[in-house]
């Protein structure tokens, strides 16, 4: 069976695991291309970045879509890991 480990941000993960969301969106702002690592229904593992280095958590993969930022926020709001950017023009 394939799986995927996604490196993320401790941060992110303790202020999603402290909430015990039904799903998160990771999002990998400067990748542009399609995500065709892992099919749906696959294991998403997710790895600390060092010093932690180590697995964390996981769920499983349903599946990836390029969104506007402003949609993935309204579709997801806090299960994106943190709080949304507002510009000065906001």
């Amino acid at each position: 069976m394939k799986f995927y480990i996604g490196v993320t941000d401790d941060n992110w993960f303790r202020f999603l695991a402290s909430r015990r969301p039904d799903e998160v969106n990771f999002w990998r702002p400067r990748d542009k291309s399609n995500f065709r690592v892992i099919q749906e229904g696959a294991p998403f593992l997710f790895k600390l970045k060092a010093p932690n280095d180590y697995i964390t958590g996981g769920g499983f993969f349903v599946r990836h879509l390029f969104l506007p930022l402003t949609l993935a926020w309204d579709a997801f709001g806090i299960k994106n890991g943190r709080q949304r950017m507002m510009s000065s023009g906001n």
